[in-house]
């Protein structure tokens, strides 16, 4: 008999590393409803806090988020940061100043910038999406999620939209009523308090009652076990808490040395705007663990960060001697090759990609580009084409209507072009590069009150470029509106100061203004 009850047990576990986590925990669900005086063969557990432990396990696994990758940094976060720090800070310190450290990448004029200064990268990342705002209605226009119309949020909204799954899960109500739960007993069992632990943080996302129990069972534990502290560290984090953060994670990583807990603190630091102590950390890591791909591609990306893209180019390569099917390395590598003028080696790193089973639109897009830059021209089109098929949303056609609208200019043929572009304006209303664009065109056809618009709406949409404001510079100075000419220029001036033909207009203009 007590064979037959261990049956279906061991389905639900069977059931768990198939990661058919729904099954399982319908079938554990089963096992509780049954009288629970059995006991575990082998165990000091009985059947019944067996199969609870594996129901927590199966319905944690559903929702769970990796805490490493998961940053985004909302609105509230950026806007109400009480964290002070310094506002000045030294070159190349700072990820809020990026464009201090230029460590031989690019300039503006060749590699476009997100809205926070930094060269777009060849991968997203929910850190590259959002960039740094500088004034609230900045916020709330520009940082777009990687899919959605709407700004990035709270993160902490994001965590509670992903708590709301628990209700999904259990129709009937919670699981574990986490209020009437004796947090203290359950601190004494190690066992069964890992998987609770795990439960409360990533399923129920009540924080504050995950902090309570790791507390209670590290200090069961006798602060020797670095499992907790790394959790505790895991909640302040989650909190806004982040100089006790990093206190967890050092204390943790005294006691036993993980790549994760390496991460976890990187993580701090960066939030807290210190990218070269996150260097340091992260090459004694590397000292600790040579070779692994995470510490290395950690490194890789603040460079990135900082603008330093010669050093971010080498770090990603040392990640694909290790990894030579890095997915973020290799787009990265073949982003810098085509932003450096050389297509043709960009095309090997995309090819790469296809070759290893990558198969979405903005793959297919940027084949596109590095064929018709490497004047391959047969294939552009059909890539495009390929691309336009795999859209998942608006903002990814928009992309490839404007790159064909760039091909279109290429090859001479302006009413295509400007098709193009009105196409990516009726996918995407935001689209700042291709209203400049049409600008251009509509100067072309001498319209100019239209071209003025069009340059205003771009400028507006997105301050960070200079290319608006220059080319409104140029076009209010020819039709003889000199003050918003100089305002429009020093603004250009402002986004890209190294720009030659911006300085030579304002040199211009402040001769007029001094004869006058």
């Amino acid at each position: 008999a007590s064979g037959m009850g261990l049956e279906p047990l061991f389905q639900a576990w069977s059931y768990f590393r198939r990661r058919k986590f729904r099954e399982c925990a319908d079938l554990c669900s089963q096992l509780l409803e049954r009288p629970h005086g059995e006991q575990e063969l082998d165990s000091e557990y009985t059947v019944f806090q067996a199969a609870w432990s594996l129901k927590t396990r199966a319905l944690t696994e559903m929702v769970y988020v990796d805490e490493i990758d998961m940053d985004q940094e909302g609105i509230a976060e950026i806007i109400l940061d009480e964290n002070a720090i310094a506002q000045v800070a030294r070159p190349g310190t700072s990820l809020k100043l990026p464009g201090t450290s230029q460590g031989g990448g690019p300039s503006p004029a060749v590699r476009p910038v997100t809205q926070s200064g930094r060269p777009i990268t060849g991968f997203v990342r929910p850190s590259t999406q959002s960039g740094r705002p500088s004034t609230m209605e900045q916020a709330i226009r520009t940082p777009r999620t990687a899919l959605t119309a709407r700004p990035i949020t709270s993160a902490s909204g994001g965590y509670v939209r992903l708590g709301t799954a628990s209700m999904l899960t259990n129709p009937d109500g919670p699981f574990i009523n986490l209020s009437r739960l004796n947090l203290a007993k359950y601190a004494q069992k190690p066992k069964l308090a890992k998987a609770l632990f795990e439960y409360i943080f990533h399923h129920e996302n009540d924080v504050k009652n995950a902090l309570d129990l790791a507390a209670l069972a590290t200090e069961h534990a006798q602060f020797k076990d670095w499992w907790w502290k790394v959790q505790i560290g895991k909640c302040y984090y989650r909190l806004g808490l982040y100089r006790e953060a990093e206190k967890q994670f050092k204390s943790a990583l005294k006691q036993q040395d993980m790549v994760d807990t390496f991460l976890y603190l990187a993580k701090v630091y960066l939030r807290l705007d210190q990218p070269v102590t996150a260097l340091n950390l992260f090459k004694q890591g590397l000292d600790r663990f040579p070779g692994e791909v995470t510490l290395i591609c950690g490194i890789a990306r603040i460079y990135e960060e900082m603008n330093n893209i010669s050093s971010a180019a080498e770090y990603y390569k040392d990640v694909l001697k290790q990894d030579n099917t890095h997915v973020e390395a290799i787009a990265c590598i073949g982003s810098n090759h085509f932003y450096s003028d050389q297509p043709e080696i960009a095309l090997r790193f995309y090819r790469r990609l296809l070759q290893m089973g990558v198969y979405n639109c903005q793959l297919f897009n940027n084949l596109g580009l590095c064929c018709f830059y490497a004047q391959q021209y047969d294939m552009t089109l059909s890539s495009f084409e390929r691309a336009l098929f795999l859209a998942e949303n608006e903002e990814e056609t928009a992309d490839v209507w404007y790159n064909l609208g760039h091909v279109a200019v290429g090859i001479g043929d302006l009413n295509l072009a400007y098709q193009c572009f009105k196409l990516t304006l009726v996918n995407n209303n935001d689209y700042a590069e291709a209203y400049n664009n049409l600008a251009v065109l509509e100067m072309r056809k001498g319209h100019v009150e239209q071209a003025r618009a069009l340059l205003q709406t771009a400028s507006s949409l997105a301050p960070h470029m200079y290319e608006p404001h220059f080319n409104f510079a140029i076009l209010s100075e020819k039709i003889g509106d000199l003050q918003r000419s100089y305002t429009a220029a020093q603004k250009s001036e402002a986004a890209f100061p190294g720009h030659v033909d911006t300085q030579q207009l304002i040199k211009q203009l402040k001769e007029h203004f001094s004869m006058l």
